[in-house]
């Protein structure tokens, strides 16, 4: 929700002498605007990292490594104000006066003050419970920190003492939500509980709150310090966060299921139909509406359906669209029986793909990813596949679904490893941390149209690097193009046409590959997000428009690896802002 900078001077300012000041004493003044601006940009920096502990850590400053924020409805109204007063001292710079670097810096920072303001119009503390991350996986948290000396270990442990009252603040909170009538369906809750009941029923020497401490580098740590910190963790769990995950668990299961709603939509809840309409424009960064996104997807089934039809009569079969689709699903060719060869085929795709890459790339970044699986814990719950960032001493990381290996098809692992991994997420995500002489909210603003935008857009790249020869591997590529265009479909039609779980499910099991399991997953996860979903096709068709926009105009001088060097060189960017970028580039280059 927080959009974060930091100040970087311009070399141009940082070298004007006095003497050179007088003599471009007409422009003075647009040089104050801009040092204006440059120290608004440092002080809001230090703002966010001082209000954000967690973040803090993250981007490698541990000013406060042992604190983390409290969840409560309080804290959110505090942030809102934070963010409203960093809109409102922006607006003190005049941006006209501004160099054309600081313009677009004043854009995106604006950007992300409105969008985050217009967010928290809304109560969404309400519905912060669900299957895919929240109160009952805080603990993935401690496993994306890096640890390099003792004291983090100890900062974490201090960390997790403070987290017994985010789960007290949890049910709380979920009581006010249901006295309301603003709730999530029972479906997502269901979930939930699963996951606590997971937690409370592990032996304690498997509780995932425990990973951190059992693995501890003793070189980092003696072998006393860290068994004081095995001993206080197990303390900890078994005397406050486990209690309070049984009083949170209880009031789920005795209250909040059987007065909470059976519908899914978000449309149902006081003020749902107006909070979708926000979170179609807030995820695809456009004025589209709910409708108009509803027939993109419609159009874009009819699309992609041709192109498989076109592959399912290269492969000659003998059956109708269905029975393919079937034949996908069931066929044991298409799956191996067990995670171990799943990981192992994820790991040799990465490997594969990754020399191919300077067909259509001229930047590459300088942060390694790595490819690990999903925890146990929250697999049978998610989706497919995610990317986690690198951040300063760790890797970028693509996280491989190795649950139910018999339900992975082989043919999706070329198109989901292009899109978490090389060049989808970790590709864009790490170039732009990587900007030089830009303010870090650059670095870390990630507006989910252009990061999931490109995710998809980087899919269809695997034609390029010739991975998708295997017709079998197009066909899976198709399948994901296809399931991000269902997603147009269903998640409008639930949140906002009144659809049932069940047309959703059916509209992907009529017209996609995805297995029973994916597809049920996928569904729940729109239930849970609403809106989320959005972003994937419609910031690809964007940046589709744009290449095939550019490749016409510029004829001959057209190069794919210029043309992705445009994109990705701001770091990420509303839709409208890529547009003029791109527009912009081509007319230099027909001119040049």
């Amino acid at each position: 929700m927080k959009n974060y900078l930091y100040p970087i001077l311009s070399i141009t300012l940082l070298s004007c002498s006095s003497v050179e000041v007088q003599e471009i004493n007409d422009d003075i003044v647009e040089i104050d605007e801009n040092i204006k601006f440059i120290s608004y940009l440092e002080n809001d920096w230090e703002k966010n990292l001082d209000e954000n502990p967690l973040f803090a850590s993250y981007v490698g400053d541990k000013r406060a490594n042992d604190k983390i924020n409290s969840n409560s409805i309080s804290q959110f109204n505090e942030e809102r104000q934070s963010e409203i007063d960093s809109l409102n001292e922006l607006y003190e710079i005049d941006q006209s006066k501004l160099n054309e670097e600081n313009k677009l810096n004043f854009k995106l920072k604006e950007f992300g003050h409105k969008s985050s303001i217009g967010l928290t119009d809304f109560p969404i503390y309400y519905l912060r419970l669900n299957q895919r991350g929240g109160i009952q996986s805080f603990y993935e948290t401690g496993n994306r920190l890096v640890y390099n000396t003792k004291d983090d270990y100890f900062d974490w442990l201090s960390r997790l003492k403070q987290f017994p009252a985010n789960i007290i603040n949890s049910l709380e909170i979920n009581k006010e939500g249901l006295s309301k009538g603003i709730t999530q369906p029972k479906l997502i809750t269901q979930g939930v509980v699963t996951q606590i009941d997971a937690i409370l029923n592990s032996n304690i020497e498997n509780n995932p709150y425990l990973k951190v401490f059992l693995e501890a580098d003793e070189s980092i740590v003696s072998v006393d310090e860290k068994n004081q910190l095995i001993q206080e963790a197990k303390d900890l769990i078994i005397n406050e966060i486990n209690p309070a995950y049984e009083e949170l668990n209880l009031f789920l299961k005795n209250e909040y299921l059987t007065k909470s709603r059976d519908s899914i939509g978000i449309g149902d809840v006081p003020g749902g139909r107006k909070h979708y309409e926000y979170l179609a424009k807030y995820f695809t960064t456009t004025n589209l509406t709910p409708d108009e996104i509803h027939q993109i997807g419609l159009d874009e089934i009819e699309r992609i359906r041709s192109e498989m039809n076109e592959i399912i009569k290269q492969v000659n079969w003998d059956g109708d669209f269905n029975s393919f689709l079937d034949y996908l699903r069931t066929s044991p060719r298409f799956y191996y029986d067990n995670s171990e060869d799943l990981f192992n085929a994820y790991l040799i795709m990465s490997k594969t793909i990754d020399p191919l890459l300077t067909k259509i790339f001229k930047v590459f970044p300088r942060a390694p990813y790595g490819v690990i699986p999903i925890p146990d814990e929250s697999a049978p719950f998610t989706t497919t596949a995610y990317y986690n960032s690198p951040s300063p001493g760790r890797p970028g990381y693509f996280y491989a679904n190795l649950y139910k290996p018999e339900s992975r098809p082989k043919y999706e692992i070329p198109v989901l490893t292009v899109h978490e991994a090389v060049p989808g997420h970790h590709f864009q995500i790490s170039i732009a941390q990587e900007l030089e002489n830009v303010p870090s909210f650059r670095k870390y603003q990630g507006i989910t149209a252009f990061v999931e935008g490109w995710g998809l857009y980087s899919e269809e790249l695997g034609e390029f690097m010739g991975i998708y020869d295997d017709p079998y591997d197009k066909f899976g590529q198709l399948t994901y193009d296809m399931w991000r265009a269902i997603r147009l479909v269903v998640d409008t039609g639930m949140h906002y046409k009144g659809w049932s779980r069940e047309e959703a499910i059916n509209l992907f099991i009529e017209n996609s590959a995805k297995s029973i399991l994916d597809i049920n997953n996928e569904v729940d996860r729109y239930i849970a997000w609403p809106g989320q979903a959005l972003a994937y096709k419609i910031g690809q068709l964007k940046i589709l428009e744009l290449r095939n926009r550019a490749e016409r105009l510029l004829g001959e001088k057209y190069d794919i690896k210029d043309f992705h060097h445009e994109v990705l060189k701001r770091g990420s960017l509303p839709l409208d802002l890529l547009e003029y970028y791109i527009d912009e580039w081509i007319a230099k280059t027909l001119s040049s």
